[in-house]
């Protein structure tokens, strides 16, 4: 699979030394779907344990869309949901010779689109000790953006200015410019995890439709009798689809 791709600004100072290497991950897993699946979490990691351990189950369904009696039940497998995760990461930074990142910006009545042409128009020009900029986008999930010249030798006598005003409209701004680190992932390690209370439900025929089949699934695995208990999420792929979950980290 692709290798994760994350845009990140570091807006702190690291007090401990040994904290300066180490990167906390969190991850958010992209799982598909087949259709004629289910994935189902219990609350409990030992009710998902117990259904994973019976494999095949028998689950009753509402007679009234269907013609025959013969098709009330259909059995289903369930099996564990395995991914893997990193373990171990290594990112190489390079700093980027024709780029600048600028913070601190003003907050102004205006799109991001018209900031950021008003930004390049200001460092284009020679006098603000600027050049041809080759591109600017703002970064995600922050209020920062980078500049990038189509020259080399323009980007650091901006960052070692540090600071300057830019000119917005009728008013003057000072804007922070810092060093554009870029980073790519040398080394990743990969660890097989299985998720503790979520199980994925197979071989489900497209016999109902998606939200009684769904609503027929939870009844099934609440139950205590048929081995179940309380159920915190449940999704549903008829047959003929495909979906995509998204794993967050478990921090319940």
């Amino acid at each position: 699979s692709a290798l994760p791709a994350k845009k990140m600004v570091f807006k702190g100072l690291t007090v401990n030394k040994e904290d300066m290497n180490k990167l906390v991950l969190t991850p958010l897993i992209h799982y598909p779907l087949p259709g004629g699946s289910a994935l189902i979490t219990f609350e409990e990691a030992k009710v998902a344990q117990r259904i994973i351990e019976m494999r095949e189950h028998t689950v009753e369904l509402s007679c009234g869309e269907l013609e025959e009696l013969d098709q009330c039940r259909v059995r289903v497998q369930a099996v564990p949901v395995e991914m893997l995760l990193p373990s171990a990461l290594e990112i190489r930074l390079t700093r980027s010779s024709r780029s600048i990142l600028l913070s601190d910006l003003p907050s102004l009545n205006i799109s991001k689109e018209a900031l950021l042409d008003k930004l390049e128009l200001f460092f284009s020009k020679t006098k603000n000790g600027g050049s041809e900029v080759e591109s600017r986008e703002f970064l995600e999930d922050s209020d920062q953006v980078v500049l990038t010249f189509t020259q080399d030798g323009v980007a650091e006598p901006l960052i070692e200015r540090g600071h300057t005003e830019v000119l917005i409209g009728k008013g003057k701004y000072k804007v922070k410019i810092s060093p554009c680190m870029s980073g790519d992932i040398s080394n990743m390690q990969l660890q097989p995890s299985r998720c503790p209370r979520t199980v994925l439900l197979s071989g489900i025929p497209d016999v109902l439709s998606e939200e009684s089949m769904r609503d027929a699934l939870e009844i099934h695995f609440q139950k205590a009798s048929r081995g179940g208990g309380e159920v915190d999420a449940l999704a549903y792929v008829p047959a003929g689809r495909t979906g995509v979950a998204v794993f967050l980290e478990d921090t319940g």
